[in-house]
Parts: C-alpha cells; structure tokens; sequence
C-alpha cells in the first residue's frame, strides 16, 4: 500500500471510531441521566425507612460514581480516535507539500547562528516545520538544538539507531502524537516549576506548623459544635483566630509557592500521560532503552509521581476558589497542600528535570522517525573521522520529489574549496542550500536527501542572506564583512569547519569584489578551510590552474531554446559559459539595443 492510502486509510478508520464513541457516549449520556432520577426516586420512597435509605445512598452514589468515571472514559476514546484521525489527515497534507499546520519553530530563529538562517533551518516553510512533530515546547527546543549544533560521531550513531527502531512503530508513534495533541505548555511555566525545585521548604521543616496542621481541623469542628449547642457564634469565632494568624504569617511564603506552581499543574497531567505511554514500550535500541529507564528510578515510576504531583499542585489552586477561605480557617487548607508539595520535593527534586530531558530526547527522535519513515529512500549518512565529503545523488528535503533534482559531490573537507559560477536563476543558491542542509541533518543524527553520504564531522558556517540592519547603522556590505570575519576566525579556530558562501562581496563595485573575493579564497586556502563558493565573476575561476587542486571550478548552466531559458539545475565542471540576463530583462518588458 502506498505511504498515502496507508495514511487515507487510517484517518477514515479512526474518524469512524471516533464517530462510535460519540454516538455511545450521547445513548449513556441518557441512561445516566434516567438512572439519577432512578436513584433519587428510590432514595425518596425509602427516606422514612431510616438505615435503609443511608444504606441504599451509599451503596447508589458509589455505583452511580463508577458508571459516571466509565461513561468518561468514552468521551476520551473519542477525543483520542478524533485525534488519531488528525494526526494522519496531518501527515497526508505533509505528502502533499502542506506543512504549515505544524509548529514552525520561528521562536528559534537566531540571526547570529552559524547557519540557521541561510539553510531555511525555522520559521513558515522551514526544515523544522517539515520534520517536527514534537507536542511539547521542551521536545521542540531539543529538537531545534539537534537542528544547531552538530553531535558526536557516537551520539549521531546511537540516535541513527533510535529513529531505526522508532521507524515502522507506526501505532505507538501516532498513539504518542494523540495523546500529546491537546498539551499546550510554556517554557516560562516550565521554569518556574524548576525554581520551585529548589526553594527552601518552611512548612515541612517547622515541627510547629505541622502540629498545626493537625490541630486545626479539630478546633473548626468543635467552633462549629460550641456555636450550634452551647455558646453565642461571637464567643466560637475565637476558636479560628489561631488560625488566621497562621494563615497571615504564612501567606507570604504561599504566595511564592503557589506563583512558581500553579501553571504546571495541566502541564504535568499532559506529560504523565506522555511518560506513561513510553513506560508501556520495551525499546531495544541503547538511547530508547536508557531513555526509558530514567522514568523506573525509586518506589513509583516517573508517571505516577508527575501525575501525583499535578493532583497537589490543582488541590492547592482550590485557593483560587473565593470559598477556599472556609477551607483555610477549618483545616489549613494552603498549608497542607504545600506540605504535601515540599514532601514531594523532598523525594524527586533531583529527578523532575531528568525525566523533562527523557521525554524531549525521545520526542526529537520521534520526529527523525517519522521523516525516516514519510522519506523511505532517504539513507543515513556515515559519519567518520576522515577528510572527504562524498555525496550521491543529494537533493534539497523541501523540494517536491517529482521536481527535485539531484547532484554528486565529492571533495576534500580540508584546504580546498569549490568556486560555482552560472548564470541567474541556474539554481547556484539552492544547491548550496541543499549542500549545507543535507549536512545539517546527518550531523543531528538524521537521515539525508540522498542515495548515499559520506562525511566527516562537520560545522556549517554560511554567508548567504546578509541584510542591512537599521537599528545598528549598519549596512548590508559592512554586515557581510562582520559576518565573513566570524567565517574566517571560525576556520581559523577549529577543523571541521565547512563554509557556504553565496555571491561574496556583493555590496562593492566589481573591482573591488573580484580583488578582494582573490584574497578571502586564498586565506581560506591558507587556513585549510573548506566549502563551497557561489560567484557571478568568471574571472575568479582563473584561480584553478595556480592552486594545484586546492581550487576546483564548477558551474550550473542555462539553455535558451526558441527563446526561453530552459534549466537543468545539473552540477557540471569548468566556468559557466551561459548567460541569460538580458534575456530576463526583455521577458520583463525592459527594452536593450
């Protein structure tokens, strides 16, 4: 079945399930309905025979109840199969070269970065968009980092095996996908449950305000008894000032607690059903299988104590309630729950954070899997300690496959750079892109656009995309020398880095541009720098017969065929010998003599 009609299928069968359990969760919606009348008639007609009616309400309310949380259960095997059937209607948009319904990472965008920006890494239409599929800020910020900075040859080993064995657990991976659906977290939130981690606990080491958490409920109750049979409620009021002075004394520190917790408690619900789920999977893969072992550390597994933690954080949101005051005066109410939340801490402080990076690590690989598995006949690429970039048949990811085209590349990564010359719109920018890009995704551990690859660890410095920038005074010529000289003290500096440079020195008349571009090529040369270097100036790739090899020209060519430029976006060697401005130019209505 092809990768389509496996998706239609499943979306049309999961819309199908999702549509029975709403038509039985609205025929129960009546039955639970008429039983309620059911009981409470009953519990009428047996109100005078005393201990039998009590009998009969408890004995209701606790079935009444189990049928109520089954009927619920329903309602979410809809949501979760509504959700199912979104996540395939999702994937066969992707097919079809309709991503933008997912996250496009934009709040990565870093114009500083080496390469983000040049190699479409984040925003609408990016790399990010097109492979993630992360639910969870945390699972987008690690993906977003595997994106930028380049792994270990053994980490990108590993994680290559990871997203192997993740790869056709088509069910699980989607199954993970729904769940996660309905999470809406924030960072912000995030870390501010980290701070909480580590704040100094005051109810649970004060031996006073635990003895007053037991205390209390024993003086409301007997100020309510005293009011009712004894004494006036002016004399009984006296009973709850201890009480409130506690509750003044300690409102300050609450206040804290509570502003560092209260936005996590649905987080943490999301997360533990997330967490749950991987718990239910055996993984044999060494990072899944380390991952998931993070989650078995103590007496409960990591769901069940974030799970735990969610319930105290929404019992001490009651204090949000304007009736919680009661709840104060007569048992402490805010101080119970921060007891509780201390003890907690106590116990998983250390782990907490440990089981946030598990989960982003594991939804990051979910991601890789899922384009491995969109992508079939992308390969993973080797990564070794050696000196050579070979590339078979390497095409750009956000290029629709019937219109992408492929090229070969095979170069030395070290004193040696490749000058492509060609004519506008020959397609020089994108295969650098593609060049870059392909790199970017076999240093994060993924799978490449291509039949084969075979690289070196390498760190992708690009110059591409250099615009003016108003609000430092700085014009679009003086920004790409700034960022050419972070290039050039990067090649200096380090040796696995590649550069990308596209159309250098462009904000400068041609003499100055061909002398100085002479000069940045020899320095690169001299520093045993390597890439790729994008060029209108023929007259550069004279340069190659005096570089001893250091220096190899390639170009992409244009035929003009009955007067219309035909492209082959084929990667060819020599100097471009093409050229179709003026022809651009006519097309576009501008008259030449």
């Amino acid at each position: 079945m092809q990768l389509q009609e496996l998706y239609k299928k499943r979306q049309t069968d999961f819309s199908d399930k999702a549509a029975e359990f709403k038509q039985k969760y609205i025929y129960f919606s009546i039955v639970r309905l008429v039983i309620f009348f059911i009981g409470a008639g009953v519990f009428t007609f047996l109100w005078s025979y005393g201990w039998i009616a009590t009998f009969f309400l408890i004995v209701f309310l606790v079935v009444f109840a189990r049928f109520v949380y089954w009927h619920q259960t329903i309602q979410q095997n809809q949501i979760h199969h509504e959700n199912l059937s979104n996540v395939n209607q999702n994937e066969i948009d992707y097919l079809n070269f309709k991503f933008n319904q997912f996250d496009s990472g934009e709040q990565f965008m870093d114009t500083q970065h080496p390469n983000s920006v040049d190699m479409d890494l984040f925003g609408a239409y990016s790399f990010f968009q097109y492979c993630n599929r992360s639910n969870t800020s945390i699972g987008r910020k690690c993906l977003a980092n595997w994106l930028s900075y380049p792994a270990s040859i053994e980490e990108i080993s590993i994680r290559q095996e990871s997203i192997k064995e993740l790869q056709n657990q088509l069910d699980w991976r989607q199954n993970f996908q729904a769940i996660g659906m309905s999470t809406e977290d924030s960072e912000s939130h995030l870390e501010a449950l980290k701070k909480w981690l580590h704040m100094s606990p005051y109810v649970n080491n004060s031996f006073w305000l635990k003895i007053a958490l037991y205390v209390a409920p024993f003086f409301g109750i007997a100020g309510v008894m005293l009011w009712l049979f004894y004494i006036p409620w002016q004399l009984a009021i006296l009973l709850y000032i201890p009480a409130a002075l506690i509750l003044k004394a300690t409102l300050e520190k609450v206040n804290a607690t509570h502003l560092q917790t209260d936005k996590a408690e649905k987080i943490l619900a999301h997360y533990a059903r997330l967490i749950q789920h991987i718990e239910e999977e055996k993984f044999s893969s060494k990072k899944l299988y380390e991952l998931r072992s993070v989650f078995f550390v103590g007496k409960e597994n990591a769901s069940t104590s974030v799970k735990k933690l969610s319930y105290i954080i929404r019992q001490l949101n009651v204090r949000n309630n304007p009736f919680a005051i009661l709840l104060n005066v007569f048992t402490l109410w805010d101080l119970h729950w921060v007891n509780r939340l201390e003890k907690w801490q106590a116990i998983q402080k250390d782990n907490l954070p440990r089981w946030f990076d598990a989960l982003q690590e594991i939804e990051a690989v979910l991601s890789f899997a899922t384009l491995y598995y969109n992508n079939p006949k992308w390969v993973f690429p080797k990564v070794k300690n050696q000196n050579e970039l070979f590339v078979n048949q390497m095409g750009h990811p956000l290029i629709i496959g019937k219109e992408r085209v492929c090229n070969d590349l095979t170069m030395p990564t070290e004193a040696h750079i490749k000058l492509i010359t060609g004519s506008n719109m020959a397609g020089k920018s994108t295969f650098l892109r593609t060049t870059g890009l392909n790199i970017i995704l076999a240093m994060s551990g993924s799978v490449v656009c291509a039949k084969e690859f075979l690289l070196p660890p390498l760190q992708v410095y690009s110059s591409m995309r250099t615009v003016d920038a108003l609000h430092e005074s700085t014009s679009s010529f003086y920004a790409e020398l700034k960022r050419l000289k972070i290039i050039i003290e990067a090649v200096d500096a380090e040796q696995n880095i590649f550069f990308i440079l596209d159309e250098i020195l462009k904000g400068t008349n041609s003499t100055d541009r061909h002398t100085g571009s002479k000069a940045l090529i020899q320095q690169f040369i001299n520093s045993k720098g390597s890439g790729l270097i994008a060029t209108h100036d023929l007259e550069l790739g004279s340069m190659e017969v005096k570089s001893g090899g250091a220096i190899e020209n390639l170009c992409m060519e244009v035929e003009v065929q009955d007067g219309k430029l035909k492209f082959d976006y084929t990667i060819k060697k020599g100097v471009s010998q093409s050229f179709n401005a003026t022809l651009l130019m006519k097309q576009m209505g501008i008259r030449i003599k």
